[in-house]
This record gives C-alpha cells, structure tokens and sequence, in this order.
C-alpha cells in the first residue's frame, strides 16, 4: 500500500471512531459473498420510511477506506490531493463542532485481505451484523488460504457486534447457521431469514411476474413473520435471489422494532441498485436482464437459472464477461458456469480471456457451436450481437466490473441516452476510463 495512501486511511478511520463516539448511531453492518450490497439496499428502504436521518454506503463502498468515507459522510476522492484533505476537514468539523448526523449507519463491509474485518469491527461495534449467503468459492480469494479463511474472517463480524446485539443469519446456509454457535457467548440475539422452516422471517410462493402482454415484469413472494403473513411484490428486477435481501431487511426492521405494516411497506417500494438484474427495454423489441455490476460464481449461475426460468417469445442469450478475483479456482469457475449456461439460454456471447474457458465447457456440454462466440471487449461483443437482437429475445448481461459489461446493455438498450439515469459506472471518472 501506497505510504501516502495508508496515512489517509489511518487518518479517516481514527475520525471515523471519534465520530461514532461523539454521535453513537444505531449501526446494521452487512457481509458476505453474495448479495451484500442488495441486502443492505433493502435494509435502508425500509428504515428511511421510518422517521429519522439513515445513511447507507454509497456503490461498493465497502473497504478499508470506503467505510470511513461513510461515516464521514463525504465521497471518494479518487487522485485528488485537494479532495482528500477537504475529506479530511470534513471529519475534523463533525468532530470539534455538533453537526447533524444520522441516527442510523447501514454499512457494507468487505473483505479483500484476511484481517479486514476483524479489525474493523474492534471499533465499528454494530448494532446489527447481517451475514448473507458464504459462497464454497467466494470472490476476493487471491489473498486468503481457502475458502474456510473467507467464512472465518466473514463470520469475525457477528463476534464484533455490540453486547445485546443481534445477528442476522441465512437459515438456508448451514454453514453461515453455525456463526450462531460462534456469538452465543456474547449474548447476542440471534434471527434468522430464508425459506427453512424455523425461519425468523420465512418467505415462500415465489414467482416471476408477468404483464398483460406476456413479458417478466417483476417478482412476488410470502413471508411470514411470526403470526403476521405478507405478499410482497417489487417490480423492475427479477431473480429468485432478490428475495433474501428483502426477507432480510424485515429480519433487520424486526429486531430494531419496528412494525409489521411499516416492514411491508418499505419493501414494497424497494428499488433494486443499478446492474442487479435489473429489466430495460432493448432495442427491436428485445428485453435485457442488466445484471452488470459485478459477478462471481454463485451469482452468475443464479442468473442464469432465473433466464432459464423465464416464459420467453423470442431467444435466450447469456453475455457474460470474465468473473475476477478468483485466484487459483478462476479455470474451473468459468467452466461451470459454461455447463449451466448450455443448458439455460439459446445463444453465448462472452467477453474476456477468463470466459473463453466458459465458452468451450458450454459447446462440450451440447450449446451448438454457431451459438457461441467469444471477444476480448465489451465493445466487439455489443458490435456483433446487435444486428442478431430481435423481438421478443430476452438477452442477459453480466461481469465483473473490470470487464465494463454495461457497455453492452448501453449498445442494445432501446433508449441508450438513458444510460446515465440506469446504467452502472456512468460517473465521468469511470467514462474516462478504456
């Protein structure tokens, strides 16, 4: 780490702790492999909705410096010197003077060393620790041993919360349910969320929604919470997986009290990031599943299940780019995610050297060979896949964000001058970028 670099961080993070000293916020902090940044999205619709002043962690603002920058309150700097010392100034005023600060952080936290969180949370001290789905292969692994040093060092956030604190875990997980056994001797309290029976908060009955003319428009669940049964229903995204963050968010609401009826309406109004399987209208009819934002193994393989699940009058095309930061498990990643492929979707586009072994895995797995084409860049890729788009077809997208697949749902979008209001990565920092 840069030396210039490390002091802004120990900088940040020391205003960080006297800021939270000063103002003592009610804290929900949220990790895992998948569906952090959807979780803690849900856990803010439905606390904003409640009264009171709720920041959340802005993107993926997650890491050694993104976390102080939220609780600061101020953006990332990116290579300007002038912005961080103004970052800077910013904490010391919250520190020296009252300000007004929020009632309630909702904070990421990730983990690309081993060490990152649990040296967070010797100062952070949630209220609130969420821990979602730890993938058997989870992304950020180049730096740690094996996967069972990622779960450790994810779990080290339940053992960090506050005395009488709670901790929110996936019931469907075996794995993340044994962190339970972890925190008893804290005292914490412990809910659950998922579809297992004995869940805090069960959800149940999901389905894809459909409008008059046919076309996915959106998903509907159960959940049951106690005595109290809901529906509920969010239109925009799709995707099985886009239920545990909002069966979360109730299990948050729930331990900070707040009622049944609030819960459903914040839910229901939830908005889904941008590039999480989100629906936009594409060009000659089609549709597109932005799914951009990022991927890993487990997410891209839930995504192509939820193509694969969809009622469709046209074709089913996958585009998907290279998945990062696998280390030494990366060959073999891809190549899964080739086999589902082959069996989910009518034509394979992929984008990067990584996706080429996807590529291959899905002609051996059966997908015709004139249905499958690979390219270096986003660019080439959106170039030969838009004359093909007709009606009807509804075309997945997704990647890590090193590979910019928001390049290609831009080219195939219906209105691309839409792009800055819907698309990931549209900041001008990230345009200026090859």
């Amino acid at each position: 780490m840069q030396p210039i670099k490390k002091a802004i961080i120990s900088i940040l993070t020391l205003e960080s702790r006297l800021i939270l000293r000063k103002y003592r916020p009610f804290i929900v902090a949220v990790t895992g492999s998948v569906g952090k940044t959807s979780t803690k999205d849900a856990i803010f619709s439905v606390f904003k909705g409640q009264g009171g002043y709720v920041r959340k962690s802005e993107k993926n603002m997650n890491s050694d410096i993104g976390l102080p920058l939220t609780i600061i309150g101020v953006p990332n700097a990116w290579r300007s010197p002038s912005a961080w010392l103004k970052n800077i100034r910013a904490g010391l005023r919250l520190i020296l003077s009252k300000n007004e600060y929020p009632d309630c952080l909702i904070l990421e936290v990730g983990a690309d060393h081993p060490g990152d969180i649990s040296r967070t949370v010797r100062w952070l001290k949630p209220d609130i620790a969420v821990i979602t789905k730890v993938s058997q292969t989870p992304v950020h692994v180049e730096f740690f041993k094996s996967p069972e040093d990622v779960f450790k060092e994810k779990a080290s956030l339940a053992e960090g919360v506050k005395a009488g604190g709670t901790v929110i875990l996936f019931a469907d997980d075996a794995k993340v349910m044994s962190i339970a056994d972890m925190v008893k001797a804290k005292q914490s309290r412990i809910a659950t969320f998922g579809t297992a029976e004995g869940s805090t908060v069960k959800g149940s009955g999901f389905e894809t929604a459909y409008d008059e003319q046919g076309r996915p428009k959106g998903i509907a669940f159960g959940m049951q919470m106690g005595s109290t049964s809901l529906r509920a229903s969010v239109d925009g995204i799709l995707g099985r997986t886009f239920m545990y963050p909002l069966l979360t968010a109730a299990a948050a609401a729930q331990a900070r009290g707040i009622d049944a009826e609030k819960i459903a309406e914040g839910i229901n109004s939830y908005e889904a990031p941008r590039g999480r399987m989100n629906i936009i209208e594409g060009a000659n009819g089609s549709m597109i599943i932005d799914d951009t934002y990022n991927s890993s193994p487990d997410a891209a393989e839930a995504a192509l299940e939820t193509i694969k699940s969809l009622r469709c009058a046209g074709s089913k095309i996958a585009v998907l780019g290279d998945m990062m930061e696998l280390g030494k498990f990366s060959a073999e990643e891809h190549r899964k995610i080739g086999a589902v492929a082959a069996s989910s979707v009518d034509r394979l586009v992929t984008v990067g050297p990584r996706s080429r072994a996807t590529a291959e895995e899905a002609g051996k797995k059966g997908l015709s060979q004139a249905m499958i084409a690979s390219f270096d860049s986003a660019d080439e890729a959106a170039s030969f896949l838009k004359p093909l788009v007709g009606p009807g077809d509804t075309i997945l997208v997704k990647g890590s964000q090193s590979v910019r697949m928001e390049r290609v749902v831009k080219a195939l979008m219906r209105s691309p001058e839409d792009a800055e209001k819907l698309l990931v990565r549209q900041e001008p920092e990230w345009l200026s970028r090859a």
